[in-house]
């Protein structure tokens, strides 16, 4: 059984993704944090498939500084996709610490919001 708050960040992700949606020319920026590792996708829900994805494997540290790396990494190849612009999907989790640095690494890197 999952504890009460993986529940609670299941709600309240389904709260944000009955309003969010992704398409080809704005896709949603998808995060996911695990305890060792940070991951985002970019993801065209209209198609029902990912354009592209990264991660933090590999890094020796998991901490705002690599989740920063993370966004502009992802950023990076978005622009090279001809993507510009993005919906950001938090995940459930709060708009803090590693997820905040993301978001701002992926703005940095020059991705729209």
């Amino acid at each position: 059984m999952a504890s009460q708050k993986t529940l609670r960040r299941l709600r309240i992700k389904r709260r944000i993704r009955k309003r969010i949606a992704g398409t080809a020319q704005k896709p949603r920026l998808a995060v996911y944090r695990s305890n060792k590792t940070i991951y985002t996708q970019l993801i065209d829900d209209a198609a029902g498939h990912t354009i592209l994805s990264t991660s933090s494997k590999g890094a020796e540290t998991y901490n705002a500084e690599a989740a920063k790396v993370v966004g502009k990494k992802t950023a990076e190849l978005a622009l090279a996709k001809g993507i510009k612009e993005v919906v950001f999907d938090r995940g459930g989790y709060l708009y803090h610490g590693k997820v905040k640095a993301l978001a701002e690494g992926a703005r940095e890197g020059g991705l729209q919001f």
